[in-house]
Protein backbone atom coordinates (compact mmCIF):
# COMPACT_ATOMS: atom_id res chain seq x y z
CA UNK A 1 0.00 0.00 0.00
CA UNK A 2 1.26 3.71 -1.33
CA UNK A 3 1.74 6.13 1.15
CA UNK A 4 -0.46 8.68 0.73
CA UNK A 5 1.44 12.48 -0.08
CA UNK A 6 0.52 16.24 -0.51
CA UNK A 7 3.51 15.94 -2.89
CA UNK A 8 2.54 14.04 -5.94
CA UNK A 9 5.03 11.70 -7.04
CA UNK A 10 5.12 13.31 -10.51
CA UNK A 11 6.51 16.31 -8.88
CA UNK A 12 9.73 13.88 -7.09
CA UNK A 13 10.40 12.45 -10.40
CA UNK A 14 10.36 16.07 -11.89
CA UNK A 15 12.82 16.83 -9.39
CA UNK A 16 15.23 13.89 -9.66
CA UNK A 17 15.41 14.87 -13.66
CA UNK A 18 16.47 18.57 -12.90
CA UNK A 19 18.60 17.60 -9.94
CA UNK A 20 20.56 14.89 -12.48
CA UNK A 21 20.99 17.62 -14.93
CA UNK A 22 22.14 19.70 -12.91
CA UNK A 23 25.16 17.22 -11.52
CA UNK A 24 25.78 16.06 -15.11
CA UNK A 25 26.57 19.97 -15.63
CA UNK A 26 29.02 20.52 -13.52
CA UNK A 27 32.52 19.71 -14.19
CA UNK A 28 34.22 16.67 -12.98
CA UNK A 29 37.57 18.04 -12.06
CA UNK A 30 38.59 14.73 -10.56
CA UNK A 31 39.94 11.38 -12.34
CA UNK A 32 38.94 8.04 -10.21
CA UNK A 33 38.60 9.85 -7.31
CA UNK A 34 41.60 11.88 -6.93
CA UNK A 35 42.50 15.11 -6.84
CA UNK A 36 44.20 16.60 -10.16
CA UNK A 37 47.80 17.56 -9.96
CA UNK A 38 49.12 21.52 -9.75
CA UNK A 39 51.79 22.51 -11.49
CA UNK A 40 52.66 25.81 -11.93
CA UNK A 41 55.09 27.52 -14.51
CA UNK A 42 57.26 29.78 -12.96
CA UNK A 43 57.72 32.49 -15.80
CA UNK A 44 53.70 33.37 -15.77
CA UNK A 45 53.63 33.30 -12.12
CA UNK A 46 55.75 36.20 -11.80
CA UNK A 47 53.34 38.40 -13.82
CA UNK A 48 49.92 36.42 -12.42
CA UNK A 49 48.47 39.47 -11.05
CA UNK A 50 48.98 41.68 -14.43
CA UNK A 51 45.62 41.29 -15.97
CA UNK A 52 42.19 43.19 -17.93
CA UNK A 53 39.34 43.35 -15.29
CA UNK A 54 37.56 39.75 -13.92
CA UNK A 55 37.00 36.63 -16.18
CA UNK A 56 33.84 35.37 -15.62
CA UNK A 57 32.55 32.01 -16.90
CA UNK A 58 28.87 32.41 -18.02
CA UNK A 59 26.48 30.11 -18.22
CA UNK A 60 23.39 29.64 -19.78
CA UNK A 61 22.21 26.59 -17.83
CA UNK A 62 19.80 27.82 -15.56
CA UNK A 63 18.84 24.54 -14.31
CA UNK A 64 20.23 24.75 -11.15
CA UNK A 65 18.52 28.23 -10.66
CA UNK A 66 15.17 26.40 -11.61
CA UNK A 67 15.15 23.77 -9.44
CA UNK A 68 16.06 25.70 -6.51
CA UNK A 69 13.14 27.74 -7.47
CA UNK A 70 10.71 24.83 -7.92
CA UNK A 71 12.42 23.39 -3.95
CA UNK A 72 11.24 26.90 -2.20
CA UNK A 73 8.22 27.33 -4.17
CA UNK A 74 7.02 23.46 -2.15
CA UNK A 75 4.92 24.36 0.46
CA UNK A 76 5.67 23.46 4.13
CA UNK A 77 3.89 19.75 3.71
CA UNK A 78 5.47 19.45 0.64
CA UNK A 79 8.97 20.47 1.77
CA UNK A 80 9.12 18.06 4.60
CA UNK A 81 7.46 15.12 2.19
CA UNK A 82 10.32 15.98 0.18
CA UNK A 83 13.23 15.56 2.91
CA UNK A 84 11.17 12.51 4.83
CA UNK A 85 11.35 10.53 1.40
CA UNK A 86 15.53 11.60 0.74
CA UNK A 87 16.29 10.45 4.39
CA UNK A 88 14.17 7.08 3.55
CA UNK A 89 16.42 6.78 0.26
CA UNK A 90 19.52 7.17 1.91
CA UNK A 91 18.23 4.60 4.44
CA UNK A 92 18.06 6.46 7.47
CA UNK A 93 14.49 5.54 8.22
CA UNK A 94 12.36 2.30 6.72
CA UNK A 95 8.94 2.94 5.01
CA UNK A 96 7.58 1.68 8.00
CA UNK A 97 8.81 4.82 9.62
CA UNK A 98 7.47 7.69 6.71
CA UNK A 99 5.66 9.55 9.95
CA UNK A 100 8.76 9.61 12.02
CA UNK A 101 11.09 10.77 9.29
CA UNK A 102 8.25 13.24 8.82
CA UNK A 103 8.23 14.88 12.36
CA UNK A 104 11.95 14.46 12.37
CA UNK A 105 12.20 16.50 8.67
CA UNK A 106 9.62 19.56 10.71
CA UNK A 107 11.56 19.52 13.92
CA UNK A 108 15.06 20.03 12.59
CA UNK A 109 13.52 21.94 9.49
CA UNK A 110 15.94 25.12 10.49
CA UNK A 111 17.50 25.99 7.09
CA UNK A 112 16.12 26.37 3.73
CA UNK A 113 14.99 23.01 2.24
CA UNK A 114 16.66 23.99 -1.00
CA UNK A 115 19.88 24.58 0.39
CA UNK A 116 19.57 21.17 2.07
CA UNK A 117 18.73 19.27 -0.40
CA UNK A 118 20.75 20.67 -3.34
CA UNK A 119 23.52 20.41 -0.77
CA UNK A 120 23.52 16.47 -0.77
CA UNK A 121 25.52 15.24 -4.06
CA UNK A 122 23.29 11.92 -4.17
CA UNK A 123 19.96 13.86 -3.97
CA UNK A 124 18.67 12.03 -7.20
CA UNK A 125 19.37 8.35 -6.48
CA UNK A 126 17.85 9.30 -2.78
CA UNK A 127 14.79 10.31 -3.88
CA UNK A 128 13.98 7.36 -6.21
CA UNK A 129 15.21 4.95 -3.89
CA UNK A 130 12.72 6.90 -1.41
CA UNK A 131 9.80 6.70 -3.84
CA UNK A 132 10.12 3.06 -4.69
CA UNK A 133 10.58 2.22 -0.85
CA UNK A 134 7.32 4.11 -0.69
CA UNK A 135 5.90 2.52 -3.44
CA UNK A 136 5.25 5.00 -5.48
Amino acid sequence: MAVELALSAETVRMIVQKSRAVSESLPDTYEDGHEGDLSFDSDKLENAHQHDGLAEEEHDDFSAAELKEIIDDLNVDEATELVAITWIGRGDFERADFHVALSEARERATSPVASYLLGLPLLPDYLEAGLEALNL
